[in-house]
């Protein structure tokens, strides 16, 4: 459970916690619990996962700007934000109940 709402100390942090606070569960627990950190590291996929696509909507949001149209993907980038939060809060309660939470959209970059 920790390990997916840890990731929300980046609402206080300034993005860093998104990636620090799950990297640092998994690897404290990846020896002794296993599902602990079977969670972080899914945690922690999700949230670098979510960097990259947030960079790669600014950077285009920035792109399109020289023709007008990237005013339209502010509301986008707004939504992906409150997208991660919910998504990480129900990751959190998923396993909370003991039971495992894939993120959609995630690479799996550390397996």
């Amino acid at each position: 459970m920790f390990g997916h709402l840890s990731a929300l100390t980046g609402l206080f942090t300034g993005g860093i916690g998104n990636i620090v606070g799950p990297l640092i569960i998994w690897q404290v627990k990846k020896d002794t619990m296993p599902f602990a950190a079977s969670e972080a590291k899914e945690a922690l996929n999700f949230n670098i996962s979510w960097l990259l696509w947030t960079l790669i909507l600014v950077a285009l949001a920035f792109i399109l700007m020289i023709v007008f149209i990237g005013v339209l993907l502010i509301p986008v980038i707004a939504i992906l934000g409150i997208a991660w939060v919910v998504f990480s809060i129900i990751g959190g309660l998923k396993a909370n109940e003991g039971k495992p939470y894939r993120y959609s959209l995630t690479i799996r970059f550390i397996s």
